[in-house]
C-alpha cells in the first residue's frame, strides 16, 4: 500500500463533505449503513471524489438494520442532500456488509432502493476497503460501532473473512460508565480529539479485546501489517495498542472513518 497515495486521495473524500468537486460522466455512490453512522459517498467514473453525506444514527445493531424506516428515512434524506448539491440525479449504488451478516443484505438493499437506488453491487465491508489500500498481502481490520470485521487477503484476493461483536459503541459503554454519564454525553467525549490522551487507558482494556480478535485468526507469522479502517480506529493510539498486543505493525490513515464506504462506492457498477 502506497500510504502517500491514500492518505491524498482520503483528504480529498474528506474535502468533499463540505465541497462539491466538478466531474463529468455518471457517478457511483457508496452507501455505509453502520451502527453510528450512515454515510453515502459519491465518485465519478474514475473514482475522483465528488461529494460526501453522513448523519449519526442508531439505526442498526452489530450491522443489522433493527429500525428500516429509520434507516430509510436517513438515507433518503442524505441522497437528497447530494442531489442537491450536486444538482443531478443519483442513481446507482452499492453497498456493504458486515461479515457474518450475509443474511441481513436483503434488509439493506431494501433501505437503498427504498431510496431511490438501483443497487448494482452488494460487497463485505473489509474487502470493500481493499479497493482504497489495494493491499497484495496483509490484514484488514474494520473496526466500526459495533463489529471488528477482518479480510486476510493474498495475492490481492481476500482468502478469509471474520467478524465479531465489539467496537466503538462498547468503548462508548466504557466511558459512559466510568465518568456516570450519558451514551450520548459519552459519544461526545470519544469523539472530540483533545481528550484522546485522558480517555485511552480508560478504553485500552476494550480496544486490547478488540486486539485479541485479531489475534484469534491472525498470527505474526501469516502476515507483516494490519491495515486499520471505520470509525472507532479515528481514536489516537489505538493502532499502538493493538500493534503491541498483537505483535504485528499496525497502520491506519488519517481519516479511516471513510474508507470503507469509498471503497464501497468504487465497486459501484454503472448501468
Amino acid at each position: 500500500m502506497d500510504i502517500r497515495r491514500v492518505e491524498e486521495f482520503m483528504k480529498l473524500v474528506e474535502e468533499s463533505e463540505t465541497k462539491t468537486f466538478p466531474f463529468t460522466g455518471k457517478l457511483k455512490v457508496g452507501v455505509d449503513l453502520g451502527t453510528a453512522y450512515i454515510v453515502l459517498v459519491v465518485l465519478d467514473e474514475e473514482n475522483h471524489p465528488v461529494a460526501c453525506e453522513k448523519q449519526a444514527a442508531s439505526v442498526l445493531r452489530d450491522g443489522v438494520v433493527v429500525d428500516y424506516t429509520g434507516a430509510l428515512r436517513i438515507v433518503r434524506e442524505l441522497k437528497e442532500k447530494l442531489e442537491t448539491r450536486i444538482g443531478q440525479e443519483l442513481v446507482n449504488c452499492a453497498i456493504a456488509m458486515p461479515a457474518g451478516t450475509e443474511g441481513s443484505v436483503k434488509t439493506h438493499q431494501y433501505v437503498a432502493e427504498g431510496a431511490g437506488f438501483e443497487v448494482t453491487a452488494i460487497l463485505d465491508e473489509p474487502s470493500s476497503a481493499n479497493a482504497v489500500y489495494q493491499i497484495e498481502d496483509g490484514v484488514i481490520v474494520d473496526i466500526g460501532g459495533g463489529t471488528t470485521g477482518l479480510a486476510l487477503l493474498r495475492g490481492g484476493k481476500v482468502v478469509e473473512i471474520e467478524d465479531e461483536p465489539t467496537g466503538g459503541t462498547h468503548l462508548t459503554l466504557v466511558l459512559a460508565g466510568n465518568y456516570h454519564i450519558s451514551f450520548a454525553e459519552a459519544e461526545a467525549i470519544k469523539q472530540d480529539y483533545s481528550r484522546h490522551k485522558e480517555i485511552l487507558p480508560v478504553v485500552k482494556a476494550t480496544v486490547e479485546k478488540i486486539a485479541s480478535i485479531i489475534n484469534r485468526y491472525i498470527r505474526p507469522g501469516d502476515v507483516d501489517t494490519i491495515y486499520l479502517c471505520g470509525g472507532t480506529c479515528c481514536l489516537t493510539g489505538i493502532e499502538q495498542i493493538i500493534q503491541k498486543e498483537t505483535g504485528i505493525r499496525t497502520i491506519k490513515p488519517a481519516n479511516p472513518f471513510l474508507v470503507t464506504p469509498t471503497g464501497i462506492a468504487m465497486n459501484c457498477r454503472i448501468s
